[in-house]
């Protein structure tokens, strides 16, 4: 069983930066690949950014390449989403979620283990 809890929403000016942190308990945490999603108003949940096991792999949605930077330390049982560069579009709520299987989860079907989200809005 893992137990997910995001922090570091907030509002921010488009243009802005934010970073958001998944704590996470539970001993075969390490052993997850994890990911951000994120869900606007009327949408459906989608993928944001993902990173393996060990930190050695990542994925992006292609919105949020070179804007956005995933990256976890196991030491530490956390997983950051760095945003940079914020757009109104990425208003939404942003979830940590994490998958007992080795490979990054790109389809939110496809994670075992869900945080209760974090709100992220850009004004423009």
């Amino acid at each position: 069983q893992v137990q997910l809890v995001e922090s570091g929403g907030g509002l921010v000016q488009a243009g802005g930066s934010l970073r958001l942190s998944c704590a996470a308990s539970g001993r075969a945490y390490s052993t997850y690949a994890m990911g951000w999603f994120r869900q606007a108003p009327g949408k459906e949940r989608e993928f944001v950014a993902g990173v393996n096991w060990s930190g050695e792999s990542t994925d992006y949605a292609d919105s949020v390449k070179g804007r956005f930077t995933i990256s976890r330390d196991n030491a530490k049982n956390t997983v950051y989403l760095q945003m940079n560069s914020l757009k109104p579009e990425d208003t939404a709520v942003y979830y940590c979620a994490a998958h007992r299987l080795l490979r990054i989860p790109k389809r939110p079907d496809e994670c075992d283990y869900w945080g209760q989200g974090t709100q992220v809005t850009v004004s423009s």
